[in-house]
């Protein structure tokens, strides 16, 4: 079975993981700091924070904003359901706005049409927008931010499909129409640390409240203390943190994996352009890179044609599957889980988001794929498709 996504592990990250294991601090020690330093200098972000994982680093980022009950946040339907997930850890309630068709990012229309009926109708407006970075292309952020600056909202990123993205020249992460950006780490993204998520921004303060959030609300800061320490032991809890941590193993790993960021986004770039060449007589919708962003390419989603195909959207799927296609299909619309159907949305539905659902399929992706793998998946799916 040709995988969807696959993570590459070479020597040099095993020596690097085999260092920290050797040396006196396996949990916190350099690896952290100094990863989050080359983030930092990577993104040209002045505030990173890494974590145990990207859900948690949304949810800590969500805190900061000052997320909580009582509020509202908005985002896509077309991600995994840690997007929406993370504003309820906050007791927050969740809303969603339609995807733009090419891209299958949050359309910034469809948004500023909701916020005008919102207004005008005196109904809740979003205390944060969430907008998610689709297969490693940016959503357009400056659209997103003027409204930020008309509606009062704040403004976080899930770049988790997107380290190594650009938006008019700039770096995924730079947060300059944000108040933070989140990354993963997970196997199957760009650059992997097993598991691990970083908060990326440019406001002291958010960053200060993550990292204290990360580990416990504990400090040992005197300055963020309410009276003298007793001694150089002394700490204090200031806040209801969470052990959020990432360990130096991981970081470890991120440091090695994130020299080979450019070469993992030029293979998957080829990749890429290959496959829109291979696909491109078949009735098939390809994704858009819209003009000003440049894709890190972690998902190459296509859409099916289905007026043009004898087959079921399922029957397409499941074929490939039985020819040893390891398709998969980003994402369900949150809003159809039980949890959200139980929560409100019941007989919910999104236009764009529904059609979508319909016709999508993710074709396998990764930086080792051969282009033998290629062959075999676009045959496979040119087969399928035939008849």
């Amino acid at each position: 079975m040709i995988p969807y996504g696959k993570q590459s592990i070479n020597e040099d990250d095993i020596d690097a993981v085999l260092k920290v294991l050797k040396s006196d601090f396996i949990t916190q020690g350099n690896a952290v700091p100094a990863f989050e330093r080359e983030l930092s200098k990577s993104c040209d972000v002045p505030y990173v924070t890494v974590v145990n994982s990207a859900t948690s680093a949304l949810h800590l980022a969500c805190l900061a904003l000052g997320l909580g009950p009582g509020d509202t946040a908005w985002t896509t339907p077309i991600s995994f359901v840690a997007t929406a997930n993370c504003i309820r850890y906050c007791g927050a309630n969740v809303d969603f706005v339609d995807i733009d068709p090419g891209t299958f990012n949050l359309c910034p229309l469809r948004l500023a049409e909701k916020l005008n009926f919102h207004r005008k109708k005196g109904l809740p407006l979003p205390k944060v927008v969430i907008p998610v970075h689709m297969c490693g292309q940016s959503c357009d952020m400056k659209a997103i931010f003027d409204l930020s600056l008309e509606y009062g909202f704040k403004v976080l990123e899930d770049g988790a499909h997107a380290i190594g993205a650009h938006f008019h020249d700039r770096p995924v992460g730079c947060s300059d129409y944000s108040d933070a950006t989140v990354f993963s780490f997970h196997p199957v993204k760009i650059i992997t640390t097993g598991e691990g998520g970083a908060v990326l921004t440019r406001n002291q303060e958010i960053a200060e409240k993550v990292a204290l959030l990360r580990s416990h609300g504990v400090t040992r800061d005197p300055e963020k203390m309410d009276q003298e320490p007793d001694g150089s032991w002394y700490y204090q809890q200031v806040d209801l943190g969470f052990n959020f941590r990432m360990t130096d193993l991981q970081a470890a790993l991120g440091l090695s994996q994130l020299e080979r960021l450019d070469q993992f986004i030029e293979t998957r770039q080829k990749l890429a352009d290959r496959y829109t060449r291979l696909l491109a007589d078949l009735p098939l919708k390809l994704p858009e890179v819209k003009s000003g962003c440049f894709s890190a390419w972690h998902l190459f989603v296509i859409r099916l044609n289905l007026e043009q195909i004898a087959l079921s959207h399922k029957e397409v799927f499941e074929q490939l599957r039985e020819a040893g296609i390891g398709v998969n299909l980003h994402y369900i619309p949150i809003y159809r889980q039980p949890y959200y159907r139980k929560s409100g949305f019941e007989g919910f539905s999104l236009p764009e988001s529904e059609a979508y659902y319909q016709e999508a399929i993710t074709l396998p992706l990764f930086p080792s794929m051969t282009e033998p793998q290629q062959d075999e998946v676009c045959s496979a799916l040119q087969k399928v498709l035939s008849q």
